[in-house]
């Protein structure tokens, strides 16, 4: 369940990160008020990952699947860069993401 909880933060993560570009610097209320609720239950489902695993494992893949989502997203809703370089970057974070994933027992 822990790391359910986990992906499901890292997805909150994601959320709220491309919800800061709709903010439009918090000047938008809906999209304010939706960001920050991503960044609470992000932080939320965090927290009760970190009970069973270990906080760096768990930091580390919540930054990982946050970071990778919300690149996949910026190209796909903000066109940006989709050079190979940039994608092979992405597949290395995956890759550690997963090495976690094998190394650390489940809970």
């Amino acid at each position: 369940m822990a790391w359910t909880s986990l992906f499901i933060a890292g997805l909150f993560e994601i959320a709220w990160a491309v919800g800061l570009k709709y903010t439009h610097g918090f000047t938008r209320l809906w999209p304010t008020v939706a960001t920050i609720a991503a960044m609470v239950l992000s932080i939320l489902f965090l927290e009760y990952a970190v009970r069973t695993l270990p906080v760096g494992t768990a930091y580390a893949v919540w930054v990982g699947v946050g970071a990778v989502g919300t690149a996949l997203l910026g190209m796909v809703l903000f066109g940006e860069s989709r050079e190979p370089l940039r994608l092979a970057c992405l597949v290395l974070i995956v890759a550690g993401v997963v090495g976690l994933r094998l190394v650390t027992p489940a809970s």
